[in-house]
């Protein structure tokens, strides 16, 4: 890190998933949010077809792609990230030959090439830390994460293996029940299943009970989920979410009350106050139209309105959730409660929780006493903090003599 000098923050969004438009809402919230005093923000825009590219116009660009889901438009500098440590260096692609070029650029000459011609001018170069906002595949899977790790730069969030099991609900789901943290029934479904026993998916339903959800394995926004109200509803249900995931899960339903729980931290992780959220609207269930396209979908109580003993044991299973699935930075955790309030289950765990205007990870920590630019502040320092742990391990072994 260069001290007395601004802290340079490449803030990752768009990217290959299903969940592109919602990254961008949330990429507008977390760069309007850093202190520009303190951090220069680096744009870097993952298009729908992968490419890299630096936006100097991002919040020109989101601000109209947001409020009708829209796809990034294309534009700014194609860069890459090389996959090796050093000097954390974004390399500008030649557009002749899509190839990174090498060639040193002094500050001068970098900072006359910009990304867009009348906005603030970006310089393709060293990052001191990375902000992904990318949710869902490609993104929260641990991809990412990955190719952050062999660049050797420090990151928001989990890493490999936190993000890739938070991101599978099957792989988490039985971790969680081996920690002996309560999961709702259910069972996972793959097209080979169902190739192989035509009836399986049918008495796994029947089995759990109607009515039953159908989701993708590992997607998030609640993008592929279904209700299934009978056995006429579930092969339309598991085709729709085998458009998304090779594995999807079919769930016992849980009728009552949902609940969310922020977590932040690192090998001490703390817990916000609980939320509950409301489907509105005539909608059957939290969907992504609730969510994100009818305004009138959902409501959401920060605090939730539960006794203080329910909300304690909510923090305190949300902590447990977070070191079982070795999660680090934030998260977001889900619960399902039976209607009397008598039962809950941990639905599942969001390693990068939504950050846009409706999102329950920011208005949880503001209730608990932690504003935005605070929020975006340390999780920033906790990025830089776990870098610096993990850099003093050993990855070379001398035998003794």
């Amino acid at each position: 890190m260069r001290r007395g000098k601004k802290i340079r923050v490449g803030v990752l969004f768009g990217g290959r998933s299903g969940e592109h438009e919602v990254s961008l809402r949330s990429a507008l919230t977390i760069m309007s949010a850093l202190d520009a005093s303190r951090y220069d923000v680096i744009p870097i825009g993952i298009g729908r077809d992968g490419k890299w590219s630096l936006r100097s116009d991002a919040i020109a660009q989101i601000s109209k792609a947001a409020p009708r889901l829209r796809a990034l438009s294309r534009g700014g500098i194609e860069v890459s990230l090389p996959p090796h440590p050093g000097r954390h260096i974004l390399l500008p692609l030649d557009s002749t030959n899509g190839r990174s070029t090498t060639k040193r650029r002094t500050s001068k000459q970098g900072a006359a090439e910009s990304a867009t011609r009348g906005q603030k001018t970006i310089m393709p170069g060293a990052l001191d830390v990375i902000f992904p906002v990318l949710h869902g595949t490609y993104g929260e899977d641990g991809t990412i994460q990955g190719l952050l790790d062999l660049a050797g730069i420090p990151y928001v969030g989990s890493g490999v293996l936190g993000s890739a099991v938070g991101m599978d609900k099957d792989a988490s789901k039985r971790l969680l029940r081996e920690a002996g943290i309560p999961v709702v029934r259910y069972c996972a479904v793959t097209r080979a299943t169902i190739a192989d026993d035509a009836d399986f998916a049918a008495r796994a339903a029947a089995e759990l009970g109607y009515p039953v959800f159908v989701k993708p394995n590992a997607l998030g926004s609640s993008i592929g989920i279904s209700r299934v109200g009978g056995p006429a509803e579930l092969r339309p249900a598991l085709d729709d979410a085998f458009q998304y995931d090779r594995k999807a899960l079919i769930e016992a339903s849980c009728a009552g009350r949902e609940f969310e729980c922020a977590v932040l931290g690192n090998d001490r992780p703390e817990a916000s106050l609980p939320g509950e959220v409301m489907v509105k609207g005539g909608h059957d269930f939290y969907s992504y139209e609730s969510k994100y396209v009818d305004p009138a979908g959902s409501e959401t109580r920060i605090p939730a309105a539960i006794p203080d003993a329910l909300a304690m044991r909510i923090r305190a299973t949300s902590i447990a959730a977070f070191k079982t699935l070795s999660l680090r930075g934030m998260a977001r955790v889900d619960f399902l409660a039976s209607r009397d309030l008598g039962e809950l289950f941990v639905n599942e765990v969001n390693t990068i929780p939504g950050f846009t205007a409706i999102s329950m990870y920011p208005k949880m920590w503001a209730a608990s006493g932690v504003p935005l630019d605070k929020l975006v502040e340390r999780l920033i320092t906790l990025a830089i903090e776990d870098h610096r742990a993990r850099a003093k391990l050993k990855y070379t072994y001398a035998p003794r003599p």
